[in-house]
């Protein structure tokens, strides 16, 4: 019974991580058919919006970078069960994803617009192609181990959970993180970029590079000497081509 209650909720996290994860892209990108997005608020105080909002992205860090350190994860599974640790992980952030598309404050002002119907579509592109980049990585390294259902079948089952194994094909021959990379596409290339959405842009993308600073680490400890050679070859985020010299 134990067993059957944590892969459903397994598969309720990973329903609302998902969830959770579309809403967010269908906030920001600020579709016409969504008439709930980024933009669609009025903008109030400003010293009210840099609160409100700099709260949400404390929360979001606390939740995504603190929660994936092995430090809290040894923690944290000492009150629930390991099998259930990544989707726990993963059903916060859907709902802190949900959180922030719902209290996420305007702030008067616009940074740029784009007017031009080609360009307009061309920006539109790109931002879709980064945010396919984000799920067509997540199947790269194994979707259903990120997203925790991995874990719960193989309790469900009674079969020992593979060991962390390194991943450098595809995608990642490239970039060390094209998830992240795809993220970043994803919102900064916007049409029309309000300082409602200048102001998620830029905490976001602090964020993920304050949060690759502490994930990088991780993976060393965890890969060793592979990682530490796969960071001499290939770029974080820019996907350019790195000169190796010879290994002596």
């Amino acid at each position: 019974m134990n067993r059957v209650l944590i892969l459903l909720y397994g598969i309720l996290s990973y329903a609302v991580a998902m969830g959770g994860l579309v809403f967010f892209i269908l906030f920001v990108g600020g579709w016409s058919f969504f008439p709930f997005h980024i933009d669609s608020g009025d903008p109030g105080p400003l010293a009210v919006a840099l609160a409100v909002n700099t709260g949400l992205m404390i929360v979001l860090f606390l939740q995504h970078s603190v929660m994936a350190r092995p430090a809290f994860k040894d923690a944290w599974t000492k009150l629930i069960p390991p099998a259930a640790e990544r989707s726990t992980y993963v059903l916060l952030s859907g709902l802190v994803f949900v959180l922030i598309s719902l209290c996420w404050q305007g702030i008067a002002g616009t940074l740029w617009q784009v007017d031009s119907q080609l360009a307009r579509a061309l920006l539109t592109t790109i931002q879709l192609l980064g945010w396919g980049l984000v799920v067509t990585s997540s199947l790269v390294i194994n979707h259903f181990e990120l997203f925790g259902l991995q874990q719960v079948y193989f309790y469900f089952a009674g079969k020992q959970v593979p060991s962390p194994r390194f991943t450098d094909r595809f995608l990642y021959k490239i970039v060390r993180h094209p998830l992240q990379l795809g993220v970043l596409i994803g919102i900064w290339s916007t049409a029309t970029m309000t300082m409602t959405h200048l102001m998620l842009s830029i905490a976001l993308t602090l964020y993920i590079f304050i949060g690759l600073h502490f994930e990088e680490k991780d993976l060393v400890a965890t890969l060793g000497h592979d990682y530490k050679n796969y960071q001499r070859q290939v770029r974080m985020i820019l996907p350019i081509p790195r000169r190796v010299s010879p290994a002596k």
